[in-house]
């Protein structure tokens, strides 16, 4: 179990992120168009996992706008942005934004993958949803860097997930 913050409230989540070094847990998510994908969808790429409560809050927000124009470019690479929002809300975001270079997926289906990496918020406003997090892996699913970020209004390390990202 892991703590975080929510405007300096502590809340906690059911467990801890996957350790640098483990496999990652695979999983099962639902694109903007509505399929269902897991890790083999994105097989021999590096994944840098961006773990947001919801795409409809100012840092959830800028990180996806963020990460989608620092991967702009990468073949080798893909960011997925996980949340709890509905596929629909998540297109109508990435469209109004211009989104274009990161995958939206959903946990409409199942809240496994909140469980799975640790992220299920337990208590609190939030419980139901995630914290905010950031887990790259390489193109094995090898995870090679994991952010919790303590404070939940508080955007990651952009610069250090990129890096690690490779």
């Amino acid at each position: 179990m892991a703590t975080v913050t929510l405007q300096g409230n502590p809340f906690n989540t059911n467990g801890s992120l996957p350790a640098v070094g483990s496999a990652a847990p695979d999983f099962g998510l639902v694109t903007k168009d509505l399929a269902d994908v897991s890790l083999k969808t994105y097989a021999g790429k590096k994944k840098l996992i961006s773990i947001v409560p919801s795409l409809d809050t100012g840092v959830c927000a800028a990180s996806t706008k963020i990460f989608n124009d620092r991967i702009k470019g990468r073949g080798d690479a893909v960011v997925l942005v996980v949340s709890a929002d509905l596929p629909f809300a998540q297109g109508r975001f990435c469209g109004a934004e211009g989104i274009d270079n990161v995958v939206t997926l959903s946990m409409m289906r199942s809240r496994n993958f909140a469980k799975d990496y640790g992220m299920l918020m337990v208590d609190g406003p939030l419980a139901g949803i995630t914290g905010r997090a950031v887990v790259v892996l390489d193109a094995n699913d090898k995870v090679v860097y994991a952010q919790l970020v303590p404070e939940i209004t508080t955007e990651p390390d952009y610069d250090a997930a990129i890096k690690a990202l490779g």
